[in-house]
């Protein structure tokens, strides 16, 4: 891995440190123009679109998108007890915590006789995105679809690429989490095709008011096409991992979450945040015993830890070790300090903070109960990861009584005709006869 060495001279602020940290080049603008005629072809030809890209991309020849009820019920009969029971657990403790998150209708009395309500409204229709390229990922279904759930989300369905490997229907273990779920409306379609299912709605597949779910850079490019038609979550960048760490963290700890990270992707960012020489040099050199020992090694760990965007960053201090995670917003941030859970509590900036040695970023990927839907490339810094707050809109109430209209009426056409807008006034003046009540 590579060091950037920040200590002796103060460090800059804002754009200008996070200018100096690593971060994968992820230029979304740029597939944007290869996914737009994918995104058409799909508007204008429906299921055919879709099937002719299942072909060309995923080498499979479907025959219809839905995936049969049968297939659902069969992958779930034939999981591994094992992987079932550690699905069952993940998604009870992934519904613990998003059922809290649940909100309610409050009134507020602004003034007698006038009141506002905000009230939660699920939206209507969503539809996920699990990955299935070099991965496939059961708790990304988790993830995304509890949260959905438990808003009160009606009508919830679920893409994911073809498999050549399991007759043209997607992983059999995404299936079986569907099933467990109860999400039974599932379609073989992936990267940017189901995006624009979703979006534009085919034969096969009635539109969604939103769509959600991690993906490549096609996803992510065509979340930005259809953003304003439909609502997204994210437009999800690669995974990245920050450690912020002194000397009292183990190294064996520390190199073995950056690999657990790189292991995701080459474009996968591995940072470690530390004021210890020392510590840098033993995660160094634990490197190297651990990345021998594990799997994806050539093709997705080796690049990743050798990207420009991953490093170990030396600082003078936890002091200015906060500074620059603050700075790099990331989307997963482990503190492995002294005094780890007053540290976590003053960071600013990450889509998840996992506090001590005891709360890797593994946990959090399928069983903390939190949700592994996280803003990547900088945005948690503005970004939050995937909740129920995602599924809900909120919605004021306004309700006045003529007195209570009558008490702020001047004031309602003194500030429309400051701005320009006489008519706004007049709406006010016409209902008590063209002559606001003065003020009480």
């Amino acid at each position: 891995m590579a060091r950037i060495d920040l200590r002796g001279d103060a460090l800059p602020e804002g754009p200008a440190l996070r200018d100096l940290l690593p971060r994968a080049d992820f230029d979304v603008q740029a597939a944007l123009e290869k996914v737009r005629p994918i995104c058409e072809a799909v508007h204008h030809r429906g299921d055919a679109a879709l099937i002719d890209f299942a072909e060309k991309f995923d080498g499979v020849k479907l025959d219809r998108l839905r995936v049969p009820a049968e297939a659902l019920t069969r992958a779930l009969k034939e999981l591994d007890p094992a992987v079932r029971a550690a699905l069952e657990e993940s998604v009870r403790r992934t519904r613990l915590v998003h059922r809290a998150q649940r909100r309610s209708t409050h009134t507020t009395q602004v003034v007698p006789g006038g009141t506002v309500t905000e009230k939660w409204v699920p939206v209507g229709r969503v539809g996920l995105y699990a990955p299935g390229g070099r991965s496939v990922y059961p708790s990304s279904v988790i993830m995304n679809a509890v949260p959905a759930q438990e808003a009160g989300v009606k009508s919830i369905a679920l893409a994911s690429p073809a498999q050549a490997d399991f007759g043209g229907l997607p992983h059999p273990t995404i299936l079986a989490a569907c099933a467990l779920l109860g999400v039974d409306e599932v379609y073989a379609a992936g990267g940017a095709t189901a995006v624009a299912m979703f979006a534009y709605g085919t034969e096969s597949c009635p539109p969604a008011d939103m769509v959600t779910g991690p993906g490549n850079i096609w996803v992510a490019a065509a979340k930005r096409y259809f953003t304003g038609k439909i609502g997204i979550d994210a437009e999800a960048g690669p995974t990245e991992i920050a450690i912020l760490a002194d000397s009292t963290a183990d190294p064996v700890h520390v190199a073995s979450d950056l690999i657990s990270q790189a292991e995701h992707d080459p474009l996968a960012a591995a940072v470690l945040v530390t004021d210890s020489v020392e510590l840098a040099e033993a995660v160094e050199k634990e490197l190297q015993p651990q990345v021998a020992a594990t799997k994806h090694v050539e093709d997705r760990i080796r690049p990743a830890l050798a990207g420009r965007q991953s490093a170990i960053v030396l600082v003078d201090g936890v002091e200015e070790g906060l500074k620059v995670v603050d700075a790099y917003g990331a989307e997963h941030l482990e503190i492995q300090t002294e005094h780890a859970v007053e540290v976590a509590d003053r960071v600013k900036n990450a889509g998840a903070i996992f506090v001590g040695p005891w709360a890797p970023v593994s946990l959090g990927d399928y069983a903390a109960g939190s949700n592994h839907v996280l803003p990547t490339g900088g945005c948690a810094c503005h970004s939050s990861g995937l909740s129920v707050q995602s599924f809900l809109r909120g919605i004021h109430i306004v309700d006045y009584t003529k007195d209570a209209l009558a008490e702020v009426a001047h004031h309602v056409v003194t500030l429309a005709e400051a701005e320009d807008l006489p008519a706004h006034g007049a709406a006010i003046k016409a209902r008590f006869g063209w002559k606001v009540p003065a003020s009480k």
